[in-house]
């Protein structure tokens, strides 16, 4: 039928890639700002994530799927969407309620993903998309401006927030340019962000896990390490990167749109 828009099954595996990474984003929503709240401090939270994620990628690479780790485009995509992306996100959890960080966090990705693929990537971004993503920035800005209140500001938090969806965004798009496979983003992403942060947590950051109070953290560290390790460094990367590689950065960045939903 004329105006009809057949998507093919390649697209419909995208699609349902993109979906379930959308949900176990949304879960990370809620799990990141519940380290946030806890008594780990958001250094703890993201030396557990990386570190549980670390442990269990690094004998895979190592044994059954290796592939060299020292490239340049490997490790700058890393540390945009591994290191900077995490200290300015659960910065942001730490300091902004949950309820803001549903709506910033995803709320910014398909804006900043649509327009550094405009620039970077060169993509042509059709009117409706545009249109698209003016109306989700528009409504994360209004239910925000709603919840702040008139006499309200943006937080350290919330600007942290907004750099860790602008790091996401670029993330995204530097993986499509450089056509990284998911296998790779994830163990680089992984081994890269652990090698370059965990020196410098034990050394220089401050840490509430000691000795005398790991019994009383077991739980809190428990969820981390399910959910920051598992779900949301390895199951949701190799899902969304793959997203990525078949429907574009644009089109699965407004899908994100769906995570504010979902999460609240």
């Amino acid at each position: 039928m004329r105006g009809r828009v057949k998507v093919s099954n390649v697209d419909k595996k995208g699609y349902l890639y993109a979906l379930a990474a959308v949900v176990i984003w949304s879960g990370f929503i809620l799990v990141s700002r519940l380290g946030g709240i806890s008594a780990l401090s958001h250094y703890d939270v993201i030396a557990i994530r990386y570190i549980s994620c670390s442990a269990i990628l690094l004998p895979i690479w190592w044994f059954k799927f290796p592939f060299k780790l020292l490239n340049i485009r490997l490790i700058s995509a890393s540390l945009v969407g591994g290191l900077a992306y995490a200290l300015l996100a659960f910065k942001g959890f730490e300091l902004a309620p949950a309820s803001h960080a549903a709506l910033l966090l995803p709320g910014l990705m398909p804006f900043f993903i649509i327009i550094l693929s405009a620039l970077i990537v060169g993509e042509r971004i059709r009117l409706e998309r545009w249109i698209g993503v003016f109306v989700i920035s528009a409504g994360v800005g209004s239910l925000l401006w709603d919840k702040i209140g008139t006499g309200g500001s943006l937080s350290l938090g919330h600007w942290s927030l907004v750099g860790a969806a602008f790091c996401w965004g670029l993330f995204s798009v530097l993986i499509k340019r450089w056509n990284i496979s998911p296998w790779q983003a994830t163990v680089s992403l992984a081994l890269v962000t652990c090698a370059i942060y965990l020196p410098i947590y034990l050394l220089f950051l401050p840490s509430k896990i000691n000795v005398s109070n790991l019994s009383g953290l077991a739980g809190d560290i428990l969820i981390q390490v399910f959910y920051q390790g598992v779900m949301a460094t390895i199951i949701q990367m190799l899902l969304y990167v793959k997203a990525v590689a078949i429907l574009g950065p644009s089109r699965v960045g407004t899908l994100m749109a769906l995570v504010p939903l979902i999460a609240g």
